[in-house]
């Protein structure tokens, strides 16, 4: 069978720049700034993943995401240990939470983060220690 790996997020945006320096100052992700096809790119490192910012400012068709509940992906999620801790060093950096940490089941607390956009980001901890 064939072997897939992950390879990459793309965040469609408006506001690129916005977009990035959110992502940069709130997780500390990585900006790598490039150009492609004579204009300029941003992609982002996170948490081992790739995310590839992509200027739709221009484009008349860009929509907003529409609310939730909806059809497709709704949102990208990040492990993290000892998510109470995590969810107060985001909160200030400027972080705003769609959900507050809860214990979502036995041994999973999660917490959800209105990124830029519209975009939605769970935190989960993983631990026998929420039951």
């Amino acid at each position: 069978m064939t072997t897939f790996t992950f390879d990459h997020i793309h965040l469609f945006s408006r506001d690129p720049e916005a977009t990035a320096a959110y992502y940069e100052r709130v997780f500390g992700a990585e900006v790598i700034r490039s150009m492609q096809q004579g204009k300029p790119r941003i992609d982002l490192k996170l948490g081992g993943a790739n995310l590839f910012i992509m200027d739709v400012s221009e484009n008349p068709k860009a929509k907003a995401l529409p609310e939730h509940p909806h059809i497709g992906v709704d949102h990208f999620g990040f492990a993290v240990m000892d998510i109470d801790k995590v969810c107060a060093e985001l909160r200030a950096r400027g972080a705003e939470f769609d959900r507050e940490p809860m214990t979502a089941r036995p041994g999973t607390r999660i917490a959800f983060i209105k990124g830029p956009e519209g975009v939605l980001i769970e935190l989960l901890d993983r631990s026998p220690k929420y039951t």
